[in-house]
């Protein structure tokens, strides 16, 4: 096959990742990045264009005969980018806007949850205030969550009467989320670790990559508001093979071939957040596409040709593919501004980048970074994911905070913790594929 340029739509963490493994295929002469950061700009020529600029991420594509764009972020895909660009007959990589709307909207998906018989909390749909403070009478615990798109940050965790009904009001008083808690979802609240399984598909077949654990806690020991991310480490010690097993055919294939059914066929990366329960699985999210910072320590851990994946989910062949992962583990530090997901400060300059990635085993991923005056500069809450490798998760572990201890940024914050619960639980799996 004759090499082709790739657009990837999007700039943070999760694009840089795409961009440095898409940019090792065989198949690939150019990327191009829309709009791309500081870091991006090393490996691939960025674009200033929005991720959600549809219309002039077609003009480009067609311009420059963009042999296949790959969306990292979900605002463009549930906007409906793949539905624009297949009408221009463009090969593109992500679900349609009517597949997206397993991320896009929450109530979408426990919908689609129940009718396959996936395991997952109990819930209520909750459209106004009044109810929701019935619901705060009759409940001491419960999970609030934004039915729409809110930057991984429109989930509450709540452990009283009071938490439910304040959380309540941020969403449907306050309306912090805007739009997107025109409703908003109560669940009952689950115990247990959390795993991220992500995997391709191609409407029909489904191929997972390493299991991973975000951390999304703002401070070390899960303490703080949710972010969108504070780190992540691959692979997940206690998943085992059976568990993943049930994960792939009683969650994901499950929702695969209901999706199918309602002639809405998911192409593309499908992300299941789940909780584990009592050894059990259940679902607390679906996602659309890569999630960050889990992007940051799975696809470098992907021994196969990313590209050949996609396009092999693009054309419906999947089945034909095998995925080949590295043996060993990845760990993901997210660098952010002090005071994020609050209110945070940008243009902080960023030392001593060059001496991280001059130690070994370790990939810098750029967030949220900017060059400004010949300097690299903050532009945004989670600044950077100092990614480390390793034949085991100590190993990784280690790698990845010796770098972090290299850089530096005004009123720079990072948890100090990532890993730490997978270590006390005995190191990570020495897997080369899954199941």
């Amino acid at each position: 096959m004759a090499k082709f340029d790739v657009l990837v739509v999007g700039g943070g963490g999760r694009e840089h990742a795409l961009v440095w493994k898409i940019a090792q295929s065989r198949l690939v002469n150019k990327v191009y990045c829309a709009p791309g950061n500081a870091g991006i700009a090393s490996i691939a020529e960025c674009v200033p264009i929005d991720a959600v600029d549809i219309g002039g991420l077609l003009k480009f594509a067609r311009q420059k005969n963009i042999g296949l764009t790959v969306v990292g972020p979900e605002a463009p895909l549930a906007l409906g980018i793949v539905n624009e660009f297949k009408k221009q007959g463009l090969r593109i990589f992500g679900p349609s806007k009517a597949a997206s709307m397993l991320e896009a909207s929450k109530a979408f998906a426990k919908k689609i949850m129940q009718e396959a018989r996936v395991p997952t909390a109990k819930f209520r749909l909750i459209s106004n205030i009044d109810e929701a403070m019935e619901f705060a009478r009759q409940n001491d615990h419960a999970v609030l969550k934004a039915d729409g798109l809110a930057g991984g940050k429109g989930v509450f965790v709540c452990r009283s009467k009071q938490e439910i009904m304040d959380a309540a009001n941020k969403l449907l008083q306050e309306r912090i989320f805007g739009a997107a808690s025109n409703m908003i979802i109560a669940e009952e609240l689950l115990e247990g670790p959390e795993v991220s399984v992500i995997g391709f598909c191609d409407g029909k077949t489904i191929r997972l990559l390493y299991p991973s654990q975000d951390h999304k806690a703002a401070f070390d020991n899960d303490s703080g508001s949710n972010t969108g991310g504070m780190g992540a480490y691959a692979p997940v010690p206690f998943v085992s093979e059976k568990l993943l097993r049930e994960v792939k055919q009683k969650i994901m294939q499950a929702v695969v071939d209901k999706m199918g059914e309602k002639r809405a066929p998911f192409v593309g990366v499908l992300y299941a957040g789940l909780m584990v329960v009592d050894g059990e699985p259940f679902v607390l999210e679906f996602n659309c596409r890569f999630g960050d910072p889990e992007a940051q320590v799975i696809l470098p851990l992907l021994e196969s040709d990313i590209v050949e994946l996609m396009l092999a989910c693009v054309e419906g062949k999947l089945l034909e593919k095998d995925v080949k992962l590295k043996s060993g583990a990845a760990t993901c530090v997210v660098m952010a501004s002090g005071g994020y997901p609050g209110s945070y400060e940008k243009g902080k300059e960023i030392f001593g980048l060059e001496d991280a990635l001059r130690e070994k085993n370790v990939v810098v991923f750029h967030a949220a970074t900017k060059l400004e005056n010949g300097k690299i500069v903050s532009s945004g809450g989670r600044v950077l994911g100092v990614t480390g490798f390793g034949k085991n998760l100590p190993d990784s572990v280690t790698a990845a905070y010796n770098a972090v201890s290299k850089v530096s940024f005004e009123k720079m914050h990072y948890r100090n913790d990532i890993g730490k619960k997978a270590l006390a639980r005995g190191g990570a799996r020495e897997w080369t594929r899954t199941p």
